[in-house]
Formats: C-alpha cells, structure tokens, sequence
C-alpha cells in the first residue's frame, strides 16, 4: 500500500472541504430525494435513473484514467453490493419518502452503524463495554421511534425504514474481506449495477412517467446524480484514506440533524418531541459504538471495505 499520505498529510483545509461535503451533501439528499418526488419522479425509477447516471460517468472516467474495471470475479460482490445497498438501501428510502417527511427518513437511517455493530457480533467480533452500552442504547431509540413516531401512521414507510437501514449494513458487513475492485471503481460499478436493478424493478412494478416531471424534479434528480453520488462519495472515500475512520464515519451523526434542520427550514416538515427524542437517543447510541470502536485502534481501511 502507498505511503503517499503518510509522506504528506492532508492539509486541515482539505479534510475542512471535505468533511463538509459529506455532511451537507448528504445531509440534504433525503430533502432531494423528496423534492424528486414531489416534482414528479416515481421513487424506483427516479432512484435508478440517478445511480446509472451517476455510475456510468464514473465508470467512463476511471476507465479513461487507467483504472481497471471489476474482473469477472469481482462482478458478481459488486453486484450482490449493489443490491443490498442501493437496491434494498436506498429504494426502500425513496419508497418511505412518498409518505414519510425527509427528516425522519433520515433519523431512521441513522441507526445504520447499530445494526453494522450488531451483525459484526454475528460475524464473531467481540465489541467492548462501550459498544455493548451503544448497542442497548441505539436499540432502545430505534424501538421509541417505531413505537410511537409519526411512522405508525404510514405503514408501508414504517416497513421500508426498517428494511433499509437492515440491508445496508448487512451489505457493509458482507462486503468486509471479499474481491472488489478499487474504492471509487467499486462504487460505480455498484451504482451500475444496482441502478439497472432499481429500474428495472420499478418498471415491473407498473411505475411510469405518464406526466413529465417538473423542473424542480429534474433539479433534484440531476444534485442526486452529481453531488449525492459522485461529490458525496468521492470526499467519503478520500476521508477514509487521509483521516482516521471515526471522523470519517462521523456523517452518521451528523447527518440526521442535517436533514431535520433542512426538512423543517426548506419543507416546512415538523417533527413531534418524540419523534426527536427517539432521534437523540439513536444519535447517543451511534455515538458510543464509533468511539468504542476508536478505542480499539483499528487497522487503516482496506479498498473495498467502505465501498
């Protein structure tokens, strides 16, 4: 492995830029993924449209820049990836979404890094006492938002919130140790073929464009594409190989706050104090389990492990 960011650090203005990207950059994909909807995108297709858009110019460029594409081998973990994350991930999301507010979407997705550390347990990992309390914890917050919250009313959006953060971090966990091409190859290449998936499943569902969408619906598809999937990810990626893991994860946290603030300023979306609290209490928990793990002073991350 290179020693070049060793021999050079990242500059404090460089993580800056970065960490804010992802931060606010996908903070505000659930308000994007709202404002899609409302401008006329059915969710699959629009979900489908935005990853293959956004997969093929990354694949194109990478490819022109040397990068070798995913070996017969590979294809098939990339494509099981892609299922998982963005077929079951961010489907299920953008399926919520036509009856869920932006920010609670958001909260819900939040617990990601719980169910990540519990199917690491699975995987025969042994957490310490403060992922074990994060764990308690994050459980706790998960059952108070789906008990009580707004979700109650919407069923089919209370289902879809809780598949999706399930096959994310099944995905994540899965794809640890497997043959998978270089990070940002990775990622198009997942995009690709779970792009493909979405629409094509979306199309069997019956979902059509019987009435072309408005401009505010092609402005949000178009900020998916372009800064949700391909700004957001490449600062995600270049983090995970200039700072230590627990700051790059720290979106986790962050990006549920983002979402509520921008879904209550830009959407007029308002949030219960439940609702809330069960937001406070997920956050406490992703909290604890990142810093539980910091403190076991993990290896550097291998290419493919965060793809």
């Amino acid at each position: 492995m290179s020693n070049a960011s060793s021999a050079r650090p990242a500059s404090v203005l460089a993580i800056g830029l970065a960490l804010t990207a992802v931060y606010l950059v996908w903070g505000s994909t659930y308000l994007a993924i709202r404002f899609a909807l409302e401008g006329g995108y059915p969710p699959l297709l629009m979900a489908g449209t935005r990853f293959i858009a956004a997969g093929a110019l990354m694949y194109a460029v990478l490819r022109l820049r040397g990068v070798p594409a995913p070996t017969r081998a590979q294809w098939p973990n990339v494509i099981v990836m892609g299922v998982l994350l963005l077929g079951l991930g961010n489907g299920m999301v953008c399926i919520a979404e036509q009856s869920v507010s932006s920010g609670l979407a958001a909260v819900a997705v939040a617990s990601v890094p719980i169910w990540v550390a519990l199917f690491s347990v699975m995987r025969g990992e042994r957490p310490g006492p403060i992922e074990w309390a994060g764990l308690a914890i994050g459980f706790v917050g998960v059952l108070w938002l789906n008990a009580g919250s707004s979700l109650t009313s919407t069923p089919a959006g209370l289902i879809a919130l809780l598949i999706a953060p399930l096959a994310w971090a099944f995905g994540s966990v899965w794809s640890r140790g497997r043959d998978l091409p270089s990070p940002f190859m990775a990622a198009a290449a997942q995009m690709l073929a779970g792009g493909v998936l979405i629409l094509a499943t979306g199309l069997l569902l019956g979902e059509r464009l019987d009435v072309p969408p408005t401009p505010k619906g092609h402005l949000a598809l178009a900020y998916l594409a372009s800064f949700g999937s391909i700004v957001g990810f490449t600062a995600y990626v270049w983090l995970l190989h200039n700072v230590r893991p627990t700051l790059a994860s720290s979106y986790a946290y962050v990006n549920p706050a983002i979402a509520v603030v921008l879904g209550a300023w830009l959407a007029a979306e308002r949030f219960t104090a439940h609702d809330l609290g069960a937001m406070a209490v997920i956050l406490a928990a992703v909290v604890a389990i990142t810093l539980g793990r910091a403190r076991k002073a993990p290896a550097p991350v291998a290419a493919g492990d965060e793809a």
